[in-house]
Order: C-alpha cells, then structure tokens, then sequence
C-alpha cells in the first residue's frame, strides 16, 4: 500500500512537471494558429483556438526572407558542426593518449579557459573578426564558434576509458595514431561523438547574440536574426500569432532532432561523464 502511494505521489508530480514543461509550447502553437483579429479580441486568454488558420505562417515568410534565413541557418549550422568535430576529435585523441612535456598543465590551463565569461570572449571575438574585416562573411559566423572546452573534455573522458592497452598493441602492430583513431577510438565512443554533434547543432541553430553582432546585412542573417527582424519591422509588436507561427516553424526541427535522437545523447552524456 505504501509503495502504491508512493508511485501514485511520484506519476502525479511528474505529470504536473510536463505540464508546466510543455505548456509554453503548447501556448505558442495555439497562439500561431489564431487569427490577428481572435488574438486582440481576447481580453482574457483562451487555451483552445476557435478558429484555427494557417495565415499566420503565410505571413512568416513574407514578412521576412525567411526562407533564406533557413539556408544561411543550415550553411552555419553544417560547416561549424563539421570544422568543430575535427577539432575536438584531434585535441580530445592528444590529450587522452599522446605524450608530451607539460600535458596535465596545458589541459589545466585549457579547462580554466571554462570559467571566462561568454561576455569577455564575445567582445574579443568582435574585436578580432573586425580587425581582420571579416564582418558580414560566413567566415566571422563560423571561426569563433569551432572549438568548444567542454566538448573536448566530454569527449577526452570517453576516450581514457578504453583501455590503454589497445593502443599499446596498435602500435607495437606498427598502426599510426590516425589509423587507430579511426579504427577504434571513433567507433567505440560513437554515442559521444553523436551527442556533441546534436548538441553543437542546436547550439549554432538556437544561436542570436553572435550573428546579430556581427553581421547587419541580411544576406547572412539566420533564422533567429529573422524573428528580430520580425520585431523590428513593427508588426512583431502587434502581430503576435504571426511571429509565433515563426518561432514554431524554426523550432521544429530543433524538437524533432531530439526526439529522434534522445537517447543517444542520454547514453553519450552517461558515458562520457563515468570513467572507469
């Protein structure tokens, strides 16, 4: 009776957890479906939609090239992923197996790179990519953004938990790093690999403050510059469903990829935070 009680108390609070979790989405997708002229007329929200239509995101994309916005998102989303998993995958293999003078103090100093503030790094990007007149190029998008701290040490932890000895055998069997890296370092910390690239890809999707610094020609605009632009247009103020049906539009690929994908990142975020 008492475990009974016990479920009966948990299933209820996570219930109420979901609800309070998916009601802005739900929230959003209601309000992207009502007519202008429903919206203003509630004085007191209503949580179902008499009228549901789909003008809204007709209006989406021809308020604003947003069309154009996706692929410029794409673009970003797909050569930043890709330069960033070299990156990662090269340091995370150096630090896990090479040895050289002073690794345990340059990974220490790199980890404290971890406590800067975004703020700090944000303005000295800005300060780089205008020196070197990269402003408004997909290059001043993509070079900040291709190296991340926290993925090399997610993924160097994954790596040291296969045992060394592999690698001691590879080399005796006369295979190079890279042949080895390849061979059996990537395809066993697959999952790790997966997740830090799902997770890189929401991150350059969901990203705002770094192209809206450093461009202010729409032709690199992405998706998230686009709702601003929305806003600064005038009719974000007051065509609030049509800038909702933008904002759903956009994160749906966001959710579908996660759901899709859920529990290889659950299992590449277990793996590379338990060593041994």
């Amino acid at each position: 009776m008492k475990n009974k009680t016990r479920n009966v108390i948990i299933y209820a609070f996570l219930t109420l957890w979901a609800i309070i979790v998916l009601f802005p989405f739900y929230w959003m997708i209601l309000t992207s479906i009502k007519s202008y002229s429903s919206y203003n007329s509630e004085y007191v929200p209503k949580f179902i939609a008499l009228s549901p239509t789909v003008e809204n995101y007709v209006t989406a994309f021809t308020a604003v090239p947003l069309a154009k916005y996706f692929l410029n998102t794409i673009v970003f989303t797909v050569i930043t992923t890709g330069m960033m998993l070299v990156v990662v995958v090269l340091s995370a293999f150096a630090f896990a197996r090479l040895d050289f003078k002073g690794k345990d103090l340059l990974f220490s100093l790199f980890l404290s790179l971890m406590m800067i503030p975004n703020e700090l790094v944000i303005i000295t990007n800005f300060v780089t990519i205008t020196n070197l007149n990269m402003r408004n190029t997909f290059s001043g998008l993509i070079l900040p953004s291709v190296t991340s701290v926290f993925y090399i040490y997610l993924l160097k932890e994954n790596f040291e938990q296969i045992p060394e000895n592999l690698y001691k055998a590879a080399k005796v069997d006369g295979t190079s790093d890279f042949r080895y890296l390849f061979r059996v370092m990537i395809p066993i910390s697959k999952p790790t690999i997966v997740t830090i690239t799902i997770l890189k890809v929401i991150e350059c999707w969901n990203s705002y403050v770094w192209p809206r610094l450093i461009t202010d020609d729409q032709n690199y605009f992405l998706v998230s510059n686009g709702i601003q632009e929305i806003r600064e247009n005038g009719f974000g103020r007051e065509n609030v469903p049509a800038m909702m049906a933008a904002v759903v539009v956009i994160s749906v690929p966001l959710v579908v990829l996660f759901l899709v994908f859920r529990d290889k990142i659950m299992e590449g975020v277990a793996r590379g935070g338990t060593k041994g």
